[in-house]
């Protein structure tokens, strides 16, 4: 349900949380001064493991991974380094001095940044024709379903809030529903979900293989990106005064 490492050790400065969906996301997350943590794609339980953190632990929050397109100029693999996050008609700014920071670290990065709002999601937006009216809402770049849970506990703790996400499905791929669904609670694929989608005929195997391509091209560029930032997610300590932010 929950993956958490603090590799800062107990005398160590606190590190950056990154907040995550996926196991391979965390994996890719986890380094020297960063924790991660993950709900499988579940924002509800994420808000749970959150709450029962016994103290926020950490000198900032990332929501860190890959994401679904809006814009419909990005294309996977294209990097969406978040200047704010919104969900429920709310929205929560990014740090400025953290976003030009982590901007500057990925200047060099093979695929396009840009620097764009992102929308959190209580459930996975899977047609063109959702995303495009969310596009329409929000005037977001991209979506997930981490982001705004990340930002609101950043926000309760006095924490300046960050996010880097990569697109995987661009806005005008649609996401086949079985397999949006296909995760275990640790944020593992579900493989024998993904069996029984394509048994009932509720996925496609050109579905998956289009999928399978795109994910590939996130997360190859989440990689990337994640070499790029470095110790502590490329997070600047910004001191105490950040800490006055809430």
């Amino acid at each position: 349900m929950i993956v958490v490492e603090d590799t800062t050790g107990p005398r160590g400065p606190h590190p950056v949380l990154a907040v995550t969906g996926l196991a391979r996301e965390a994996r890719l997350a986890a380094g020297p001064g960063v924790a991660t943590v993950g709900a499988g794609g579940n924002p509800e339980r994420l808000r749970d493991l959150l709450r029962g953190r016994a103290a926020p632990g950490c000198r900032a929050v990332m929501s860190i991974g890959i994401a679904g397109g809006l814009d419909p100029d990005l294309v996977p693999g294209d990097v969406v380094v978040a200047t704010g996050v919104s969900a429920g008609g709310v929205r929560h700014p990014a740090h400025p001095q953290v976003v030009a920071a982590l901007a500057r670290r990925l200047a060099d990065a093979p695929t396009r940044v840009v620097l764009a709002d992102v929308v959190g999601v209580e459930a996975a937006i899977l047609s063109p024709h959702a995303k495009a009216r969310l596009r329409d809402e929000t005037g977001a770049a991209a979506v997930d379903m981490e982001s705004h849970v990340a930002a609101a506990f950043a926000e309760a703790h006095g924490l300046p809030f960050c996010a880097v996400r990569v697109v995987c499905d661009p806005a005008d791929r649609a996401l086949p529903a079985a397999i949006a669904k296909a995760l275990k609670p640790d944020g593992e694929p579900d493989i024998l979900a993904v069996l029984s989608a394509l048994a009932r005929r509720s996925a496609s195997v050109g579905g998956l293989v289009r999928l399978a391509r795109d994910s590939s091209a996130a997360f190859a560029a989440l990689g990337r990106c994640r070499a790029l930032l470095g110790v502590g997610l490329g997070v600047p300590d910004l001191g105490e005064l950040l800490r006055d932010v809430a």
